[in-house]
């Protein structure tokens, strides 16, 4: 049977190879902390949608379901940069698209860390 052979393999680990996932884990983890701290922000990755060059943004409370547009003035649909207190430091063009894809897809998500925690409990050094 294919589950008893994993959970054998499984038992069979070493120990390395458990602290390896267990560390993979924890600095992505550090990683995204990291950047919480450094950007002052709960959600330092931002996903920008459109290709036209200008750079508008729209907020959202965290604990919102929907986004901010009820505060802003009267017909204004999206915040400029002078509307704006902080400040961005890097662009990483298409690096939301993982996020995007996670949060729409959540199967997606579960299968890529299932396929990453399975590489790094199953390869040997």
């Amino acid at each position: 049977m294919l589950s008893l052979d994993f959970l054998d393999d499984v038992r069979r680990m070493n120990k390395r190879q458990v602290l390896n996932f267990g560390m993979i884990v924890s600095s992505a983890l550090m990683i995204w902390k990291g950047l919480m701290v450094v950007t002052g922000s709960e959600s330092p990755i931002v996903v920008v949608l459109r290709q036209s060059g200008d750079i508008k943004f729209l907020t959202k409370g965290d604990n919102n379901a929907v986004d901010d547009r009820g505060l802003y003035k009267q017909g204004q649909h999206w915040l400029e940069k002078k509307d704006v207190v902080g400040r961005a430091r890097g662009f990483v063009p298409y690096i939301g698209i993982v996020t995007i894809l996670m949060n729409d897809y959540p199967k997606f998500k579960y299968a890529v860390l299932f396929l990453l925690g399975l590489f790094v409990l199953v390869h040997r050094e």
